[in-house]
């Protein structure tokens, strides 16, 4: 199987991947097409189905499994595959393992690293905040170690969601370290729950789209509206408390023009909102080094507003 990281222009396609998007489309002449987006767990490519009435087109879905041939060309700078023959492939022709995007680290690890984190918090009130959302919650905790953590920017990948939630609660384990001004079990308690919401604003693989509930309200709020159910379950838990993690949960993306509800007003807000910032911004530059092919100036970059140097790591 060929690679969709390893194709290159001129290259000729004889494969299986799975089509993570098919729309119809008419050319300016008034001639048919299909628009498709085809996926293996290295990345997606555009492809182009022209002849949509040829008799070597057999037509397949969104969802589907595709055989494919074809050539791989450029248009606007961007490679995509030119279909000239198509069906939907047979049970037993591929391994979905092979097309869904995967963290490469182990998942039982981090996850070990959740609990004991949960464990290392001493505030009685958040502990049994936490032990009641990632612990008692089995659904839940199921959900977390295979959702991913965004659709495209960062850590868009089957377990996506807890390495980034390993990370960022290891960047504010530092913090906390470091500047005595930060409640320790505050922050780990925040940063730990401050994507939970994603759980429930993004669906699993295959689709890693939007959900109604995310489109509708997002998972600042979701992840709010979980702490606060939690919360109201757990006797006498402080009302400050309870407004100061929510306050860093609705601040973590530190801007209002960023999706933040709120500005960060306490210290663990700003503090989770760097270690958050910095966790996304790290993997989108490793994940972009991972697709360069020698040229090292980028071009300008949406998201760093900058021309980008990348280079392969040695």
């Amino acid at each position: 199987m060929k690679l969709i990281k390893d194709l290159q222009e001129g290259n000729s396609v004889r494969d299986i991947y799975y089509c993570k998007q098919k729309n119809a489309a008419v050319t300016k002449n008034g001639k048919d097409y299909w628009n498709v987006i085809l996926q293996d767990n290295t990345g997606t490519m555009d492809a182009k189905v022209w002849e949509v009435n040829s008799p070597s087109i057999i037509d397949f879905e969104t969802g589907d499994f595709v055989y494919i041939y074809g050539e791989v060309t450029s248009f606007n700078g961007a490679l995509q595959i030119s279909v000239k023959q198509s069906r939907p492939a047979k049970e037993g022709e591929y391994n979905p393992a092979q097309y869904f995007p995967m963290t490469q680290k182990n998942v039982d690890e981090m996850w070990k690293k959740i609990t004991d984190y949960i464990d290392s918090v001493k505030n009685p009130h958040l502990n049994a905040l936490l032990n009641r959302i990632f612990i008692e919650d089995t659904a839940l905790a199921e959900r977390f170690k295979k959702n991913s953590a965004a659709k495209s920017m960062h850590h868009g990948f089957i377990g996506g969601l807890l390495e980034h939630t390993v990370s960022v609660t290891e960047n504010c384990e530092f913090m906390a370290g470091r500047y005595p001004v930060l409640k320790r079990d505050l922050l780990i308690t925040a940063a730990l729950l401050h994507d939970v919401g994603k759980t429930r604003e993004i669906s699993l693989f295959p689709e890693n789209d939007y959900t109604d509930e995310g489109n509708l309200l997002g998972h600042i709020v979701i992840g709010a509206q979980i702490v606060e159910k939690a919360a109201s379950g757990i006797e006498g838990f402080p009302e400050t408390l309870k407004n100061e993690l929510e306050h860093c949960i609705l601040a973590h993306h530190g801007k209002l023009e960023f999706g933040s509800p709120k500005v960060p007003a306490l210290a663990e807000a700003l503090a989770l909102n760097f270690a958050d910032d910095m966790d996304a911004k790290m993997e989108m530059f490793t994940e972009l080094a991972d697709k360069v092919h020698g040229t090292e100036w980028q071009g300008y970059n949406r998201m760093f507003e900058s021309n980008i140097r990348l280079t392969k790591g040695e």
